[in-house]
């Protein structure tokens, strides 16, 4: 039995997320379905990001195992003539039987986008997030400074969040504004559910002047979800990609 890995990008849209359930098609249902087909096993992926529904992604990971004597790097090749088209598989290889996607140590980098103008896009509107109140960059760039590093991030997790715990490191967050588009970038050791879009959602409320950047500390001190801001849309989310350190 050998382990292959998979870097996987897809657009969300259409998809309940990425976890297999019963009542939805996911990310991972289609990829199990198509390898079983392919290799003629009783495959189940392993995914390092389980994202939401309507998440996309430019570079999710998974594993599975196989005795396929297919090599590594060609599967992506034999996978991508079965899958849709808005499920890819960029890269393909063998790795370590112990490489667990999850467990192992990683820096995530998602991206979110708001679309800042007067009127609406049509040609944005999937992939990003309608605010038409000019949104204060400066601001949410002091705020951002606030959430970087390590924390209890309670206050930035839904509750239906399983964790052990809700501290989390914050390697990095930038926003940044070109043209109409705000493109908010965070990097971290991990997420707890729902945490980006609800840093996102508060960092909108710093930028429309309803919170001070220094109210982030206040939010953060508290390690209470009612005091940050509200949970944006899933559309505007795509993860990046994962580096395993």
């Amino acid at each position: 039995m050998k382990r292959f890995k998979l870097v996987v990008a897809y657009d969300g849209t259409h998809y309940c997320g990425w976890q297999s359930q019963p009542n939805g098609v996911t990310v991972e249902g289609v990829l199990n379905q198509k390898l079983r087909e392919l290799l003629k096993e009783d495959i189940q992926v392993i995914g390092a990001s389980r994202t939401d529904s309507g998440v996309h992604a430019l570079g999710n990971v998974a594993v599975f195992d196989s005795e396929t004597t297919i090599p590594g790097e060609k599967l992506s090749y034999a996978l991508n003539q079965r899958l849709p088209k808005d499920i890819v598989v960029q890269h393909s290889c063998q790795v370590a039987d112990d490489f667990h996607p999850r467990h192992c140590d990683s820096r995530k980098t998602y991206e979110y986008q708001i679309y800042n103008a007067q009127f609406e896009n049509p040609l944005y509107s999937r992939y990003s997030h309608f605010v038409f109140i000019p949104l204060r960059i400066e601001a949410m760039q002091k705020a951002a400074e606030i959430i970087k590093g390590e924390h209890d991030f309670k206050s930035f997790c839904s509750s239906r969040g399983q964790q052990l715990t809700t501290v989390r490191t914050v390697y990095d967050l930038d926003v940044t504004k070109e043209g109409s588009m705000v493109k908010i970038r965070v990097s971290g050791n991990g997420f707890l559910y729902n945490m980006v879009r609800i840093i996102v959602g508060t960092l909108i409320k710093v930028g429309l002047g309803v919170y001070p950047p220094e109210y982030v500390q206040e939010i953060l001190d508290a390690k209470d979800r009612t005091k940050a801001g509200p949970k944006v849309p899933a559309k505007g989310l795509k993860l990046i990609g994962i580096e395993y350190l």
